[in-house]
């Protein structure tokens, strides 16, 4: 893959933010202490957000926002508790928690939104006109490029289990991935990965035999893949990984050429939102041309937008990489995953096979 398309496709997506709220008020533009305030609950984090809400701000300068950093299942509860206690909530909440976002507009958490753009959007990226998909995220294999000076890294599944097995103990302990208990997004990966591959649980039990490191964010990582205490990590948000290249040289991407799962991040207007006509305007700069440009070129998020992708996202990419690409469409069947009885059941499989030698 040429590099600036790569640039493009690897995105910034934050799995797991500070576990405390982090309040930041963005003043309005012009400066009008009367100014309304537009309520955001997100996930991301607040300096990857600040391009979006300048360039909103710049459109609709009388508008001052409330900016919530929080967990992604923190804004599922917060909109949940202040909703049922007849409170009002946020009046807009993007999260990487494709499932708890699906899970909000089913229970009646969520408004109807239509856009201008809604008809026009993709349709893997709309349910129902309430919840909208505004990003298209990879999950990637990174590498410590020193240690594959002499061999090329693992680019399948089935690479990466021979690899382990062939490297032993000189690779013990050097492995990372997401600890899918802590981590809603590495939970959702590994869900996936269970229907997209017959033999997972064998890479899972190679991990396990090379003794795996197991982390509730893409930071903790990246950091060590860079420096060299690891060699690999497994399923790791490519935005994340994209940034950390871009700093650290010592980092290696690997889009996975069995099949990369791909995600988004979701938006939405609360039905108990305090200034509804404020999320819609915001949820609809996140969808405009103007919106979506700033992602693609500020951010490096890619484009969902026909306007700026020129085609569906989905199909553009899987023109370039065939039926690599595994996205996760905007659907009630990503609630699968919330489901109890099965979630414990993938955890309890998952903390065995990692243990067995």
């Amino acid at each position: 893959m040429k590099a600036p398309f790569l640039a493009l496709f690897l995105v910034f997506l934050c799995p797991v933010a500070a576990s405390a709220v982090e309040e930041t008020l963005f003043p309005a533009l012009s400066g009008r202490g009367d100014a309304r305030e537009l309520r955001v609950y997100s996930s991301l984090d607040r300096p990857l957000a600040a391009p979006m809400i300048t360039g909103f701000q710049k459109a609709n300068p009388d508008i001052a926002i409330r900016y919530e950093e929080m967990l992604t299942g923190e804004i599922y509860d917060r909109i949940v508790h202040e909703t049922d206690a007849g409170q009002k909530t946020a009046d807009f909440a993007f999260s990487s928690a494709m499932d708890l976002q699906v899970k909000l507009a089913n229970d009646g958490y969520a408004q109807v939104s239509e856009m201008p753009m809604s008809e026009r959007w993709p349709e893997w990226a709309n349910w129902r006109d309430t919840v909208y998909a505004l990003t298209f995220e990879p999950a990637v294999f990174v590498y410590h490029k020193p240690s594959f000076e002499n061999t090329p890294p693992p680019s399948t599944r089935a690479e990466l289990i021979d690899y382990l097995k062939s490297q032993g103990e000189s690779v013990r302990g050097r492995i990372g991935t997401y600890d899918i208990e802590r981590s809603g997004v590495g939970f959702l990966f590994m869900s996936r990965d269970q229907e997209q591959f017959g033999d997972i649980w064998s890479v899972v039990r190679a991990m396990g035999a090379a003794g795996v490191k197991l982390y509730s964010t893409s930071e903790a990582i990246l950091e060590r893949v860079a420096d060299g205490r690891f060699v690999l990590g497994y399923n790791i948000v490519g935005s994340y990984a994209s940034n950390w290249a871009t700093r650290y040289p010592t980092i290696g991407i690997q889009l996975p050429k069995d099949y990369t799962v791909v995600m988004s991040r979701i938006g939405l207007v609360p039905q108990a939102a305090a200034s509804p006509d404020l999320g819609r305007k915001y949820l609809e700069f996140f969808m405009s041309k103007e919106g979506q440009t700033i992602l693609a070129r500020e951010v490096q998020i890619p484009a969902v937008s026909p306007d700026v992708a020129g085609a569906n996202t989905e199909t553009a990419l899987q023109t370039i990489l065939g039926g690599q690409l595994k996205p996760v469409p905007v659907s009630l069947g990503l609630m699968v995953y919330l489901d109890q009885v099965k979630r414990a059941r993938l955890i309890s499989r998952w903390n065995d096979v990692l243990r067995q030698q």
